[in-house]
Formats: C-alpha cells, structure tokens, sequence
C-alpha cells in the first residue's frame, strides 16, 4: 500500500478502536475509507440470525431516500448472494446499476464495486461494499478487505464480551436463584410451634425496610434466619453483607464497618470502602451486637437515625440506603444497666424483634434436623447410612443440647464419621449423650454395662425392623427366639411400641 493509503488505514483502526461494533465506530470507518480519491460511496451490512436477513447498519455517502430502498432490497441483491458464497468478488458496474438502480452512479468514473465479506471464525457475519471510481486498483480492493477484516476482528471481540456478558448474567441469576432457595424461609428445618412463629413473624418483616434484631442463644440460627429476611424481601437481589462485630478487634472494627480514607492512620495506602458502603441498596447483617465498642456505638447509632457517615480520616458526608439487621445472644437490658450499651441504640435497634428458640424448646424438630444433616454428611463424607437407630433416636431426643442447633450438627457428624455400618447406632454417638439416665447404665459403669446398652440398641434395632415380630427379629441377630424374649425381658423393651411403627426399608 501507499502513503496515502495506509495514513486512510490509520483513520480507519482509530475509529474502531474502542473494540466495539456501533453505528458511530462503523460511519467513521467508512468516511475514512471513501476519503480515498479512488474509492466512492461505502457500506456495511450485518447478518441478523433471528430473520436471516442482511442489514444496513452503516453507510458513506448516502442520502436519506437511498438508504430506505437500500435497507429493504439489500438482501434480494448480489450482497446476499455474495455473504451466502462467502468471499470477495468485484461488481461491474453494469451489474451494480441493474440491481441497484435507485442508487445512481454518484460520480462518472464509477466502474463497480468491491464487496469482501465480514467472516469471524470462518462464519460470515456481513458485507462490506465500496464503489471505485475509475479501473479497481489491486492496492484499493486491498484496502477493503483489510477494512473488513478490521471490522471483523471488532465483531469478534463484541461477540466475545456479549457472550461473557451473557454467561456472567446467567450465573449470577443462577446463583440468586440458588441463594433464594437455600434461604427460603419454608426450607428452614423445622415445624414445631415456636418455629412456626418465627416463621410468622419472618414473613411479616421480611419485605418491609425495617430493622431487625434477632435474639437467641448461641447456635440457634440467627445468621440463617437474617439472610432469610433479606433474600425474602424487596432487597434481594442487592448485596447482604455480614459482620461479626465480636470477631473484629477493637481498634478495626470501625474502619471495617465505615471505611478509611487514604492516609488516615499508617499503613492506609489508599481509600477503603466500609461494610455499610459495600451494603448500599441492600442488607448489612450486624452479628454479635452486643460486643460493640461503646464509641462505635455512637456512629451506629447515627447511622440508624441519618443514613449517613464520614469515613476514618475523612470529611465527606456519604449517605447510604442500607436494611440493618442485628444478632446478639447477650441480655441487652442487663447490658445496658451496666453501662456497656446505650440505650438509646438497644431503642433504634429494638423495631421489630424475633426471639429465636433453644433446642430444648423444639424437641419436635430434632429428628428433621438430625435426618437433614445426616443426608448432607453422609454424602460430603462418602458413607452409605440409612436411617438412625431408635435407641439413637431417644438418645438424641433426651440430650438438652446447650450448643443448640450447631451443636446437634456436629453430634451428627461426628457419628457419621464413626460410623462403620449402614445405621447410626447409640454407641456412635458422642459421650455427652450417653449419660446414664438416657443410656439405663445409671447401676454401674462396667464392662458388663456396656455389653447390656450395646445388646439392648441392638434388640431395639432388629425389633423396628421386623415392625415388633420377635421371631423375626431373633432370625436377624442370628440367635433363637427364646432367648431374644429373654433380653427383652431383662431390659425392659416394650415390643409394642414397634408394633405401631411401619417397618423401615431393608438395609
């Protein structure tokens, strides 16, 4: 190529350097393109697969009135016949003109026309036509196609975010979705009478804007109850931020809920976002309330009030429009008489409340959450378990469980881990459960206690499986009747309670 020529080329990657397609980018390449003295009018046409039909996106040197006809006859023309070959082929200008006879020969010299198809990835993707005036030099029919391979390689690029774009829009619906249904609040385990409350009150709250403290000792679910509300309500597809004000030292705790300014304090080498700012528009879940600092507290509390703050180190006002949902497992009001919460925050704070029930007080939603668990552990660890035994069961039912929630998450997994059969027997759980009340080894700690409590879960066993038949229950211990009738008699077994039972499926 010239001088000329490849200064035009310059013009024409300048304009398409944004590395998008757009109407703009394309008439600006074209204007480059028909600068040059041998080249006329120019155009481009994209393929559209939703009607199969090439269309004008971009032209130079066309009237109004021209572009209208070209737009609806384009796709009857020899740009249709040369996009569906695929190559580049020059147009004599008789053909030009009897095919496109409302377009005039803008200057007298014209001889036809240059069309090279646009191709990405070996697929035509559109046309690319320039007029010449005078005899087609090889030099300008080059510069042509080296303008539709530039444009091209734009359109590659353009598919290749919109595809990107595409995949990350449909993960991120995917991910909301899955948010949405993990806390769903009627997937929470759990259908005794002070859960169905919770639920209620769930319900009630969860699309509205208002605070929420949610109350409740240590491992009852507070966390998966806050994120409930927040997927629940209008807000749910904005950020849910969590904070565990307990987990964060003193000195820290604020620069992480509001942000510091470059420079604040040695070491802050560049501006830092706070928790609240990263929640705006969204939830920010204040874990352990109770635990923090009295001077945070202060800004807290403005926070509540204003919706606004000033990071660490700076002077601007930022404003945010953030739901707060706050945790504690502390009694406030005794906190607040010792003087270690404020009592005008506890009243901020205090809009709608959800008290959230011990273990102790759901005993009905033992064994849903012991199942629940038992199906997640034994497919992260690799068992095969079925079912828990009933004298596991009583075991189970009979602990108080201090550690709530959390604490029978963990007895279960544990058990899974130990466990060496395709049923979850008493002896797999842990000693904390075996005590003697729950166990009947309460005469004496021996060996012999312990042959008689294994002997016993393993009767009680065999007897829900066989629905209460002793014979059959004999038959599957691989001992007789009689003295299967003997045990039962020695640990007192009431046969009938597994009578009523229907039969659990065979191992």
């Amino acid at each position: 190529m010239s001088s000329p020529e490849l200064k035009i080329l310059g013009h024409i990657v300048d304009s398409l350097r944004d590395g998008q397609i757009s109407k703009s980018s394309l008439s600006e390449a074209l204007k480059a393109l028909s600068g040059h003295a041998d080249l006329g009018r120019s155009m481009v046409l994209l393929h559209q697969p939703e009607t199969d039909k090439l269309i004008l996106v971009a032209v130079s040197g066309l009237g109004p009135s021209e572009f209208r006809k070209l737009e609806g006859r384009a796709d009857k023309t020899f740009l249709r016949e040369i996009f569906d070959a695929g190559g580049s082929e020059f147009i004599t200008r008789e053909k030009f003109l009897s095919e496109l006879d409302f377009l005039s020969a803008a200057d007298s010299r014209m001889s036809g026309a240059t069309v090279a198809v646009i191709a990405t990835d070996g697929r035509a993707q559109g046309v690319l036509m320039a007029e010449h005036n005078g005899e087609p030099k090889e030099s300008d029919r080059e510069l042509i196609s080296v303008t539709a391979s530039l444009i091209a390689q734009n359109l590659r690029v353009e598919n290749a975010i919109d595809d990107e774009r595409k995949r990350l829009a449909e993960e991120t619906s995917h991910l909301r979705q899955e948010l949405r249904e993990k806390y769903d609040f009627s997937q929470i385990i759990g259908n005794s009478s002070p859960m169905r409350h919770v639920y209620d009150q769930v319900t009630q709250v969860a699309r509205s804007n208002a605070t929420v403290l949610l109350r409740g000792e240590s491992g009852t679910g507070k966390e998966l109850i806050a994120q409930a509300i927040h997927y629940n309500s209008l807000r749910a597809r904005q950020p849910f931020v969590k904070v565990n004000c307990a987990a964060l030292p003193e000195t820290l705790i604020e620069s992480e809920l509001f942000g510091y300014e470059k420079g604040a304090f040695t070491g802050a080498e560049r501006l830092k976002k706070g928790r609240f700012e990263l929640a705006d528009g969204g939830t920010i879940f204040l874990d352990e309330i109770g635990d923090l600092p009295p001077q945070t507290q202060i800004k807290l509390l403005r926070v509540l009030q204003e919706r606004e703050f000033e990071r660490l180190g700076g002077t601007e006002t930022i404003k945010v429009n953030v739901r707060i949902i706050t945790a504690t497992n502390k009694n406030l009001e005794n906190a607040i008489a010792d003087g270690v919460f404020r009592e005008d925050l506890f009243y901020r704070l205090n809009v709608f409340t959800i008290f959230l029930p011990p273990m102790r007080e759901r005993k009905a939603d033992i064994l849903l959450l012991a199942e629940h668990f038992l199906a997640r552990y034994e497919k992260e660890h690799g068992k095969n378990i079925k079912r828990i035994s009933t004298p596991a069961i009583d075991m189970l039912t009979s602990y108080h469980f201090p550690g709530n929630v959390r604490e029978l998450e963990n007895v279960i997994e544990r058990a899974v881990l130990v466990c060496d059969s395709n049923v979850i027997h008493g002896h797999h759980l842990p000693p904390t459960l075996q005590t003697a009340e729950v166990s009947g080894t309460e005469t004496r700690g021996s060996l012999d206690a312990a042959v008689e409590a294994f002997e016993r879960d393993l009767i009680q066993d065999a007897l829900k499986s066989s629905s209460g038949n002793v014979a059959k229950a004999a038959r599957t211990l691989e001992s007789t009747e009689r003295i299967i009738g003997y045990k039962i008699k020695k640990f007192g077994i009431d046969v009938a309670r597994f009578r009523q039972e229907k039969p659990a499926p065979k191992d």
